[in-house]
This record gives structure tokens, sequence and C-alpha cells, in this order.
């Protein structure tokens, strides 16, 4: 029996899994772009997903674990192994605790907060994904990151389910220890938030979403921001003083600042474009292929670094 073939029978063979062959990964990247996965396998049991993470490793083909695809770029070629998403999606609030499984859609922990009159995670609102992505890169917006919040994370170590407490979970900015460690996958993660007021914090939560509703519209196939904006204690000195304190704010400078500057706005490649109102946005005009949207940061990329001799780094991830 081929590898593929084995991989195939050892994941269907585990109870709650779904396997799907040839599966397109473009159905599963809000820029809606990417070939097939050879296997394509999700559940909502954490049991069985840690099964599959073993069954998958012990295969040697190669393995890659995706969630919601909002930040991710998959190749027109697809994946030449198996693809595995976690999919538990349960959020419960007890006190001033709120426990989210992985899976579960970012937005819904927040309006969950809110319904049980918690502060904290209000600031999240309208930003896309899941909680497990939002974790794993430290998502945050208007000052807040979703660390501030973290107790804990439980995740898959790729054999066995363990549980960090927040001060083991590197946070940094647009940063965790999960990043560094690719083949731990989070589970779930509890978050401890503050008493507030429901209504005041419905209203901050819904202006939040208005405003990134006209950026970023949902229909949008984009991945939001591309490029992580940049910390201004950070930067060369030089360059730091030349830029205007109005493009400073809470110690970062806007990658959209320096993209700005090299003309990115309105450039495109192929059904590629970056945004005639915002330069850190670029979306799939409904026939984009990776590789002109891969070509498309490069150039970006290069311009950037060509005129202020530094790098941007991409908030995407890539696969395939």
């Amino acid at each position: 029996m081929e590898p593929l073939d084995q991989a195939r029978a050892r994941l269907a063979a585990i109870p709650g899994l779904t396997v799907i062959p040839s599966a397109p990964l473009a159905a599963y990247t809000r820029f809606g772009i990417g070939g097939p996965a050879d296997l394509y396998a999700e559940t909502a049991d954490s049991t069985a997903f840690a099964a599959a993470m073993e069954a998958a490793r012990s295969t040697g083909l190669p393995a890659v674990v995706i969630g919601d695809g909002t930040n991710l770029i998959a190749s027109d070629s697809g994946f030449r192994g198996i693809v595995l998403r976690y999919r538990g999606q349960a959020i419960a609030a007890s006190g001033s605790c709120v426990d989210a499984e992985a899976g579960a859609v970012l937005q819904d922990l927040v309006d969950c907060a809110i319904a049980h009159a918690l502060e904290g995670i209000e600031t999240l609102a309208g930003i896309p994904g899941s909680v497990g992505a939002a974790i794993y890169g430290n998502a945050g917006a208007y000052g807040r990151s979703i660390s501030e919040s973290v107790e804990s994370v439980r995740f898959c170590d790729g054999s066995a389910i363990r549980s960090l407490p927040a001060a083991e979970c590197g946070f940094a900015y647009r940063e965790s220890v999960f990043k560094k460690n690719k083949g731990w996958v989070i589970l779930s993660a509890r978050l401890v938030l503050h008493p507030g007021d429901a209504a005041a914090l419905r209203r901050a939560a819904d202006d939040i979403l208005a405003v990134r509703d006209r950026k970023f519209p949902v229909t949008m196939k984009c991945a939001g921001s591309i490029f992580k904006n940049l910390l201004y204690s950070e930067l060369p000195p030089a360059l730091a003083q030349a830029i205007p304190p109005t493009a400073v704010r809470e110690g970062k400078v806007a990658a959209a600042w320096f993209l700005e500057q090299v003309g990115a706005k309105g450039m495109t490649r192929g059904d590629i474009h970056v945004a005639d109102y915002h330069a850190n946005l670029i979306y799939n005009g409904g026939s984009g292929a990776a590789a002109d949207l891969t070509a498309l940061i490069r150039e970006l990329k290069q311009r950037v670094r060509a005129r202020f001799g530094i790098n941007l780094e991409e908030e995407v991830q890539y696969i395939g």
C-alpha cells in the first residue's frame, strides 16, 4: 500500500475524524486561493485530534495544521501531504473566567464576554479568524492584546495534551511560544476578564466593528493587514527621527505608512490588488492566484527595504 493510502486508512480509523482526499485549500482560506491537499482531516474532538496528529506524524508524510484560514496563503499547487484542522468551538463563561476552544470564532468569544458584562477583549471585535489563531499570533487592536487576558492555554504537542500558564506562553507583539514550536497546536484557552458595563462594552465593540467593516468587508477575499506594524523603539535612530509624530501610535508605526511612501496603494498583479484606500490591505479580486499574491508581497517588501533599509514581516502564514 502506498504511504498516502496508508495515511488515509489510519486517519479514517480514528472515531470522530472527517477525512477528505484532494481537498481544495481555496475552500479553507479567506483569500479563496489554494490547490488541493492530498489529505484533509478535521474534528471537533480534542482526543481525536491528538490521535490524528500522532497518526500523521507516524506516516512520515509532510503535515500541517490550519485554523480558519484567515491569515493563510496556500500554494496554487496545494499541499503534498496531510492538512489537519481542529474545529472545537465551545465557549463557556463562569464568573470572571471564559473558556474557549481554539476553533471558536474570535467574534463569538468577544460577544460572549460582553453578554456576561466582562471587560478586556472588546477591542478585538471584528478581527477575523479563530480563538486559536488569535492566541497563536497574540492578536490585538487599539492598545490591547489577547495575551493580557489569557490565564492558560491547553495544547497538543504532537503526542500528548498539555497546558501552559500565560507566563510561559512567550507572548510578545504578535508572537507566542506556539509560533516557535510549530508542532504545538492550541486546543483551548482560559481567559480572565474584569467586570464591566455590558451596554458600554457593546457600544465600544460595535463602533470598532463598524470601522473594521468599512476597511475589511466580510465579503472581501483578504487577510486583513498583510504586514506587522513596527515597534518605534526598534527602528534605526535616523529613520525613527524622520517619521512624523502623527505616524506613531501606541509605540508603533503602521506598516501602511511605509507602504504608502513607496506607492503601494492601488498596485495590482493579475487579479491581486492593494486597496486604494489602505496600503497594508491586499485582496483577491475573485480569480487571483497565490503566485501573484506572493510576488506582490515580495515586491512591496523590496520597495520598503530599498527606500528605508528595513524588512517588513508578514502576519500571514504560508503552506505548500
